[in-house]
């Protein structure tokens, strides 16, 4: 969702918030860093050096409320922290994530398989979908590539 300054400030204003600095500070962090599934501290620790003033429990509070915007949405990994990442409004449905056991690189991953599945649901059950999310482990090339060569 690239939104414009004024247009950003339109959203908070609709849907009931106020757009502080803090909070445009961090969706601004968060979509210009597509794909890398940012967790709260990671974006504590980012903003910090611009923003001295800010704390992690308005990163906390800001994370929760632009979630609930629909401007970010979260995402877990079985890696112990909730990241986040921009929402896309290209996009019919979430993308899909490629996540490495080994060294816990995500990668995006945006074949959706799934409009088929989807379809059925429908049509079995009368329930309509609206988002899906699925999450692939494995191992990642480069780590099968370490692996073979034992390095």
């Amino acid at each position: 969702m690239a939104l414009e300054n004024t247009t950003l400030k339109n959203l908070f204003h609709r849907k009931g918030y106020k757009m502080t600095p803090q909070r445009e500070a961090i969706y601004l962090l968060v979509k210009s860093r597509r794909g890398s599934h940012l967790s709260s501290e990671e974006i504590f620790d980012l903003l910090r050096d611009e923003h001295p003033g800010i704390g992690l429990a308005t990163v906390y509070r800001a994370l929760r409320v632009l979630e609930d915007m629909g401007l970010l949405h979260s995402l877990y990994l079985n890696d112990g922290k909730i990241r986040y990442e921009a929402n896309d409004d290209t996009e019919d449905h979430r993308h899909h994530h490629l996540v490495c056991l080994d060294c816990g690189r995500v990668e995006e991953f945006a074949l959706d398989l799934l409009g088929p599945l989807e379809k059925m649901v429908q049509e079995k059950s009368g329930f309509t979908v609206q988002d899906h999310s699925v999450k692939f482990y494995g191992i990642c090339t480069t780590c099968r590539k370490v692996q073979k060569t034992g390095s």
